[in-house]
């Protein structure tokens, strides 16, 4: 860290990810001389850019909804929101491949001009994937749904198909349409995921207010979006940025008056160089955190390796035609699930922007996939793949390849709630962030910057800045 401005509490952010950024943010902002250490290369955590043959590609699909007041407020401050645009009143096409020589089928998810929670009752009673009694059993389903107390403790001891079994759905409606949901904002399928962080998707997402699902992505690689642009404004409030940081513990000094211990500053891994700080925000994966938790904090390791890692894998297409018409998809009854045209985002060369499509299968709960060779997946997909979208038939991608995040979340069975920490340490200059904390999400783009502004609000108070988060701008229906 450089050497301190006179008046300006140090503070040190370990992780580059989405939270440790937004903490970072936070805290320069409000007046504090901030250092960031990330121990990769790159920043963005688990949201992160690469090139490939001269196309740009990021290594999952991330989107994010309405709903998503914190992300969004985090785009506006970095004056990129407009490269993120909604795509419009929610409409999904979900798709089921072609079977016995009949063509591919579609049916849709969207909304209408009724209020939540009815906004989607006729896309449900018209979905095509069910019967007509699956169909007429959904909207009482998801009344019931609307009533459930996300307080309610006993939430957090159930999977969120059971809940749903008790109500008559069938196991064809969990996997073809409550499974859409469930599966992308969780990383887990219905029968392992907690009713909890269920109940907490569809309250906030589909059934209170009527255009909060509306998606949006980015248009542009995640580097561009909020990595390089969040760099940009940190370093331009005078903090410090470093990759290639990697802390590999945080020391305890002196204590305080009405303190039992304090940070006093952190090992750097590799040089073993120690960095002063006033007050640390740890904002790395949770099985990384167990580990540099000094004595005193307050934390359980034993819970944090209990929350458990669920994988994400991707495979990404280039094709020399376009093959999928639409920006967005969703299959059921296939190897893959959502599949988005990521043409725009890949920095395609003048030549091939008018005839080439890239597309992007992101495949979450990817307990099966994570370990399987990337030729495999490829070939398994480009199968999927045809058996969708007839004009995939018959040729070959131009380029083709796997990327993933193995930890990308944790594991949210039931059970989960309790072991995720608050943002507060029991040693008062110490802070947490990660979608892994307790922030009422689950592990999402959402979560992870909500952690970053709470884990800034802990830090600043410990030191006598206490921070007046402005309120986050609620979106203009599209």
């Amino acid at each position: 860290m450089s050497p301190p401005v006179a008046g300006k509490p140090r503070i040190a952010v370990v992780g580059g990810g989405l939270a440790g950024l937004s903490a970072a943010l936070e805290c320069a902002e409000h007046g504090a001389a901030v250092t960031l250490l990330e121990g990769r290369p790159r920043l963005g955590g688990a949201t992160w850019s690469f090139e490939r043959h001269g196309r740009s590609f990021d290594n999952g699909q991330h989107v994010h909804l309405r709903c998503c007041a914190a992300y969004r407020a985090l785009l506006d401050r970095l004056g990129t929101a407009e490269l993120a645009p909604f795509a419009g009143p929610l409409a999904i096409p979900v798709l089921r491949p072609a079977q016995n020589g009949s063509p591919p089928r579609t049916a849709w998810v969207k909304r209408d001009g009724l209020p939540a929670p009815f906004h989607l009752a006729r896309s449900l009673v018209s979905y095509g994937h069910l019967s007509l009694t699956d169909r007429l059993r959904l909207l009482p389903a998801a009344l019931g749904l609307r009533l459930v107390r996300e307080d309610d403790p006993e939430l957090d001891r159930s999977t969120f198909s059971d809940w749903l079994a008790k109500r008559g759905q069938s196991r064809a409606a969990i996997s073809r349409l409550w499974d859409l949901i469930a599966l992308p904002t969780t990383n887990l399928r219905s029968d392992e995921v907690s009713l909890a962080l269920a109940a907490k998707v569809f309250h906030t997402g589909l059934l209170t207010v009527a255009d909060a699902a509306d998606i949006a992505w980015s248009r542009v690689p995640l580097a561009e979006l909020h990595v390089e642009p969040a760099r940009r404004l940190l370093e331009s409030l005078g903090a410090e940025v470093r990759s290639k940081a990697r802390v590999s513990e945080l020391l305890l000094g002196p204590t305080r008056s009405g303190e039992q211990h304090r940070v006093t500053a952190l090992r750097i891994e590799g040089s073993g160089s120690l960095l002063e700080a006033d007050a640390v925000v740890l904002a790395v994966q949770h099985g990384e955190a167990a580990q540099l938790l000094p004595p005193g904090a307050g934390i359980a390791r034993s819970s944090l390796e209990r929350l458990g890692t669920v994988p994400i894998v991707n495979v990404h297409f280039v094709f020399d035609r376009r093959v999928m018409p639409h920006k967005l998809a969703v299959a059921v009854d296939s190897d893959a699930q959502f599949i988005f045209d990521r043409t725009p985002a890949a920095k395609l060369s003048p030549a091939e922007r008018a005839t080439h499509q890239v597309i992007s299968i992101s495949l979450s709960g990817a307990d099966a996939e994570i370990g399987e060779r990337p030729q495999a997946l490829i070939e398994r997909q480009l199968v999927a793949l045809r058996q969708l979208f007839p004009a995939a038939r018959g040729i070959e991608p131009v380029d083709a390849v796997v990327t993933r995040e193995h930890e990308a979340t944790f594991r949210g069975r039931p059970g989960t709630a309790e072991l995720r920490p608050p943002a507060r340490t029991a040693i008062t200059n110490l802070a947490l962030a990660g979608a892994w904390t307790d922030t009422g999400w689950p592990a999402t783009m959402e979560g992870a910057v909500r952690s970053g502004r709470a884990a800034s609000e802990v830090v600043l108070s410990a030191l006598g800045r206490r921070s007046r988060p402005a309120p986050y701008r609620q979106e203009v229906t599209a």
